[in-house]
């Protein structure tokens, strides 16, 4: 009887054959690790065998020359390996200690940071944005290529109370997820609909369905099959325009920026917690984005000077409360920045289970 076919590999490639030898042959057995400085990792495994890993920062949307260059440097410095992070950082691994300076400086001189541990400031983790997203309400890649500008200090730094995450999001689904600061975009009008248009380019009982709080309806104007919005319901997010093109939301009046912080997925010394808006209205002033920039700075070194050692930001706004948090960042605090999900129902209008 043949040996059973093996199935082909479908899914996440297996990742061994993408490690470091020396990684390969202790997996599972380090003794101890340290930071001997910003941007670089030292592991000790159980055999005695020692790795230095080398963190910097890109900009994420790169083109061949220059990931062809860090192949390049991974090649004459480490052994040919480098991954990259999901927050879009690249680790070269390094099995003897003196190419580990050398690998620094080569990093510096073709304009790469090295940083990104410990208590600094991450690199941003972003939405496509105007790359790739069907929804998008500003260019993603630019706010974090603007904010990484002004944060350099912070990256190539531990000096923070904890490691601060930010993330950026083109739209309001907030597909960048939770972080200490979040940079959203946040449309403040309704979608305009270009009625001659939506009979052809939309499928309406799609785009009825795809409004979260069933503000849309299907509707008649001038004789053609269109749809209307209940502007009362609608809060403004933007998910009808993918399914139906016609139906505009971005405008270059009406479309900002807000700013939420607080957002944490890990439970090490407290709980999980959701992100809350503190600025709202910013707005969306490409290619810096100056004004979005000035609170985020601002937020940090409010942080950074008032923060216990450890506390990440939503511990420490928990410590000092809300009222303090706007007292010493010196923004301006209305009764819609903080919601705490009581009464939302009333927030969220309703659901699109109801029946019209």
């Amino acid at each position: 009887m043949s040996a059973p076919r093996m199935p082909d590999e479908t899914g996440v490639p297996e990742p061994f054959q993408y490690m470091h030898p020396t990684m390969k042959e202790n997996y599972g057995k380090w003794a101890w690790h340290d930071r001997p400085r910003p941007g670089v990792l030292h592991h000790v495994a159980q055999s005695g065998d020692e790795i230095w890993t080398v963190k910097f920062g890109t900009q994420r949307q790169m083109d061949t020359a220059t990931i062809t260059k860090i192949c390049d440097i991974a090649d004459e410095f480490a052994d040919g390996f480098f991954r990259f992070t999901m927050r879009s950082n690249v680790e070269m691994m390094v099995a003897d200690q003196s190419k580990v300076d050398p690998l620094i400086a080569k990093l510096g001189e073709e304009g790469f940071p090295v940083g990104g541990t410990g208590n600094s400031v991450s690199m941003i983790s972003h939405t496509q944005g105007w790359l790739h997203c069907d929804i998008p309400g500003t260019d993603a890649s630019g706010v974090v290529k603007a904010m990484m500008d002004l944060l350099h200090e912070d990256f190539i730094k531990e000096d923070m109370p904890n490691r601060v995450h930010i993330t950026t999001s083109c739209c309001q689904i907030n597909c960048g997820g939770q972080g200490d600061i979040a940079i959203n975009i946040q449309h403040t009008k309704p979608p305009k609909i270009n009625h001659e248009l939506v009979a052809n380019a939309c499928e309406r009982p799609t785009v009825v369905a795809r409004c979260p709080v069933a503000a849309i309806r299907p509707a008649m104007v001038d004789g053609r099959p269109s749809l209307e919005v209940d502007e009362k319901k609608c809060i403004c997010c933007g998910a009808c325009f993918p399914p139906c093109p016609p139906m505009q939301i971005n405008d270059s009046e009406h479309s900002k920026l807000a700013i939420w912080i607080g957002g944490n997925h890990s439970n090490a010394r407290s709980k999980p917690s959701f992100q809350k808006l503190v600025a709202a209205g910013i707005p969306n002033n490409p290619p810096r984005w100056p004004e979005a920039g000035s609170i985020v700075k601002k937020i940090l070194a409010t942080y950074k000077e008032d923060a216990k050692g450890w506390e990440r930001i939503n511990d420490w706004v928990e410590r000092i409360g809300w009222p303090r948090f706007f007292e010493l960042t010196g923004l301006p605090f209305t009764k819609y920045h903080v919601d705490n999900w009581r009464g939302a129902r009333h927030s969220l209008n309703s659901s699109t289970h109801i029946r019209f």
